[in-house]
């Protein structure tokens, strides 16, 4: 356990609705997420997948308490102490904010055009109040030269620059104020190919070097499988399979993980593509199917798939899953689990 830096347990974000009636009206709740436990150790990346609308955002929003959990509890370690996230207001909380930053998707959208690269980088420094003065200046040259930066750059406005340079100002901002925990929502796929693969190997040289942990969110799986050690695949506000990335690009336990796979295009064009396809959208996370939540889309769905939720269990060390028939089905991974640089 002293490995490991943030702890979740059954977290749940539920958002409530209320019918417009004349006369009083019901509420009813969005149940975003519904019940999630995980937990990341100290230097790790986990990466986290799913379909739009699954849940993944709102579980990095609320871990960092952009939005309030409905339940559930949140846990980082640090300094040798535990907290408890859900405990802390107003004063604390912001000044806890220090060893927890996002880094955005839009490097356009996310940096105020009327700023200077300079204090764009500082402004973390000066709304928790870490620094003043020459010391701000200091800190912000030091994480610009991190993020390999020119210096001259910092006297600019981000008009003046590409988007990969732009995603490198974003990555100093979350920096700047020395964190443990970053979380990676979309954080390259607003770039080309060629400057997400700059900015992914930059992630990860600064990970070497700080120590820094990461839940990176995204929707391409090939760059999960990148920068990722473990990931974690989620629809309709719960996690249906996690395991170290190797062993589930391979060997995937869950019929949704098996659909996921089979959209990855494949490197050797050689090679014909066999999606899986899943049919329907994704069903309504205000009244979510009853027993097993993917059963409306399954390929394999059975009887009790519609009436009993599957149990989430440990079927090889650190591979969980839920589904009924995780012991007979015989799921195809990828075969480009080895040559998208998989992280055992």
């Amino acid at each position: 356990m002293s490995d490991i830096l943030l702890e979740i347990k059954n977290l749940k974000v539920h958002f409530p609705i209320r019918s417009k009636q004349f006369f009083g009206g019901s509420t009813t709740y969005v149940k975003a997420v519904d019940g999630v436990s995980f937990y990341i150790e100290k230097g790790e990346t986990l990466g986290l997948v799913g379909e739009s609308g699954s849940g993944k955002t709102t579980v990095g929003r609320s871990i960092l308490r952009a939005i309030e959990p409905t339940e559930g509890q949140v846990t980082f370690n640090v300094d040798g102490q535990t907290v408890d996230l859900s405990q802390l207001q107003g004063k604390e909380l912001r000044a806890f904010r220090k060893h927890m930053q996002l880094i955005f998707q839009d490097p356009y959208s996310s940096l105020n055009p009327r700023m200077t690269v300079r204090d764009i980088i500082a402004e973390p420094l000066v709304a928790i109040k870490l620094a003043k003065g020459k010391e701000v200046d200091e800190r912000v040259r030091e994480t610009a030269a991190l993020c390999k930066l020119n210096l001259e750059y910092l006297r600019r406005f981000p008009h003046a620059f590409s988007g990969g340079q732009r995603q490198r100002i974003g990555i100093a901002r979350a920096l700047i104020s020395r964190p443990q925990f970053i979380i990676c929502y979309e954080s390259v796929s607003a770039l080309d190919v060629s400057i997400q693969a700059e900015v992914l190997n930059l992630l990860m040289d600064l990970q070497a070097e700080l120590g820094l942990t990461y839940l990176f969110i995204a929707h391409d799986l090939s760059v999960v499988a990148h920068i990722s050690k473990r990931v974690a695949v989620m629809y309709l506000g719960q996690f249906v399979e996690l395991a170290p990335t190797k062993q589930l690009f391979s060997a995937p336990k869950h019929p949704y993980t098996e659909a996921l796979m089979s959209a990855i295009p494949e490197v050797n064009p050689d090679v014909e593509m066999v999606p899986v396809h899943l049919k329907g959208e994704i069903p309504s996370p205000v009244n979510p199917p009853s027993g097993c939540r993917f059963h409306t889309r399954c390929p394999y769905v059975e009887d009790v798939c519609r009436t009993e939720m599957p149990e989430w269990r440990e079927i090889a060390e650190g591979h969980f899953a839920a589904c009924h028939f995780v012991d007979s089905l015989q799921l195809k991974g990828t075969v480009t689990a080895d040559s998208i640089g998989v992280v055992n």
